[in-house]
């Protein structure tokens, strides 16, 4: 198939599947891994502070085949840069990744990104040879800020984080898109299928998504759902759509019609 062809390039790295889940909120660790299994996911996100370290217990990590997927650690919970830059350390340090998710939170009723907290931390993890992969804010100005200290990519919110509102200014993502040429990933506020449809129709590298699916009543069939329609917005994207227009365009001809 065509998708097979058009691979995702992450700090020098190659993928296949455009769609990046997160692993919180699950019934259990083995529905876990049937839907990360399902989605088709090459990148899963893994939050330090939630996931057990000792591994004589069971830890979420005994369910990650880790050659399988690429494990990003994200900063979930920090609301600070100090705070931000040691956990990625010691999730280097417990051998998960360099390749993180960088998460910098502004206060905890709406979780939107503190973008100077965030830039500080990126620009200490970018210097320490981390691979960051940014949570912020839809702001054109602080993604050019990130690319410029040298983050493999921007993940800019599509509405706030579990808010299942989808892309609430496709045009602040069209303009990001417009300025920056590291990849943009569309990160939080995805609720259906047809919400990441919209982010890959936009142009966006990927989507990343937790909540949407972990939190969906039949969360198996969610992650198959948010698979193809990431796979469908792609593949549109590149096709290119038909220019609107005001009026009808007859889509059969009227010539050599007879009177």
């Amino acid at each position: 198939m065509a998708e097979t062809a058009d691979k995702l390039i992450i700090g020098g790295r190659e993928f296949t599947s455009r769609l990046m889940v997160g692993t919180g909120k699950y019934a259990s660790f083995e529905q876990t891994a049937r839907a990360l299994e399902i989605s088709g996911a090459e990148i899963i996100t893994v939050a330090v502070r939630r996931v057990n370290l000792d591994r004589s217990k069971e830890s979420l990590l005994d369910y990650i085949d880790p050659k399988k997927y690429t494990l990003l650690p994200n900063t979930a919970g920090c609301y600070t840069a100090d705070d931000a830059v040691r956990t990625c350390r010691l999730a280097r340090e417990a051998g998960m990744s360099d390749f993180v998710k960088l998460e910098v939170l502004g206060d905890e009723k709406t979780l939107f990104p503190d973008n100077e907290e965030l830039l500080k931390a990126a620009k200490i993890l970018v210097a320490e040879g981390f691979t960051v992969l940014p949570y912020c804010s839809d702001d054109v100005i602080v993604c050019k800020k990130l690319e410029d200290l040298g983050c493999a990519a921007v993940m800019p919110l599509g509405a706030p984080i579990g808010s299942g509102l989808g892309i609430r200014n496709p045009y602040n993502i069209r303009i990001i898109l417009e300025n920056v040429s590291i990849p943009v990933i569309v990160d939080a506020g995805v609720g259906s299928a047809s919400d990441a449809a919209i982010a890959m129709e936009l142009g966006c590298a990927g989507v990343l998504m937790n909540t949407a699916i972990a939190g969906a009543q039949d969360p198996i069939a969610m992650a198959e759902a948010m698979k193809l329609a990431v796979i469908a917005g792609r593949l549109s994207f590149k096709a290119g759509r038909i220019p609107r227009k005001l009026y009808a365009n007859a889509s059969s001809p009227l010539d050599g019609l007879i009177g």
